[in-house]
This record gives structure tokens, C-alpha cells and sequence, in this order.
């Protein structure tokens, strides 16, 4: 990838954040977190990122609901917004999919081929 991409990255646990960002830096993505719904609706007033990661079980605001929030809004359109998540059982994926989420990756992520999904779903 030539330009820097922007990542905002929606997840309430702090070591699940620490992965992601550490694994997305070292292969020169910029990553922009926010603990909740709230901060993450915060942040977007002031950044455009190229992708978002959303984790669904998030104490104020579930990942289902912010990403149908998320979905509406004009300056989103054309954003994927893939949800990284523990929820794997079946018809999990389905429901995350109907919320509007474009892509799904299981916790625990698979580090060795993290960084090339989060390509995948930027191309």
C-alpha cells in the first residue's frame, strides 16, 4: 500500500487494542483508537479513516448497533467497517453481515495473517 492508511479502531479492551495497534503499525498503517461508541463517534467528526475495525460486545453501545449508526452517515460511504470479534458461533457471522458490517475476523486473531486480511479488506 503506497499512502498511509487511517484505522479507527473500536474495542473496550485495552490488550485486545494493544495487539491490533502494535500489528498495524509495524506494517505502517496509522491507528486511531477509541475504547467506545461514544469516543469513537467523537473521533469521526475529526478523522476520515480508510477502515474500521469494530468489536461487537462493547459496554455502552453494541458493534452491531454503532455500525448501522455508522452506516448512515454520508461521510462513511464507501468506509468498510469489519467487525473483529469473539462472537463466532453459528449464524454470528450472518448477523454481524445483516448489521452492515463488510467483513468479519474471529478473536483470537490470527496474527500471522492479520495484517493481510485488514489488506484484503482495504483493496
Amino acid at each position: 500500500m503506497s499512502a498511509t492508511k487511517k484505522i479507527l479502531h473500536v474495542e473496550d479492551n485495552f490488550d485486545n487494542r494493544l495487539l491490533v495497534r502494535r500489528l498495524l503499525m509495524a506494517s505502517g498503517f496509522e491507528v486511531i483508537e477509541a475504547e467506545n461508541a461514544t469516543r469513537a463517534m467523537e473521533l469521526l467528526r475529526s478523522i476520515q479513516p480508510d477502515l474500521i475495525l469494530m468489536d461487537i460486545n462493547m459496554p455502552d453501545i453494541d458493534g452491531y448497533t454503532l455500525t448501522q449508526e455508522l452506516k448512515s452517515l454520508p461521510t462513511l460511504k464507501g468506509v468498510p467497517i469489519i467487525a473483529i470479534t469473539a462472537n463466532v458461533m453459528k449464524g454470528d457471522r450472518e448477523r454481524t453481515l445483516q448489521a452492515g458490517c463488510d467483513g468479519y475476523i474471529e478473536k483470537p486473531i490470527d496474527v500471522d495473517r492479520f495484517v493481510d486480511q485488514i489488506i484484503g479488506y482495504l483493496q
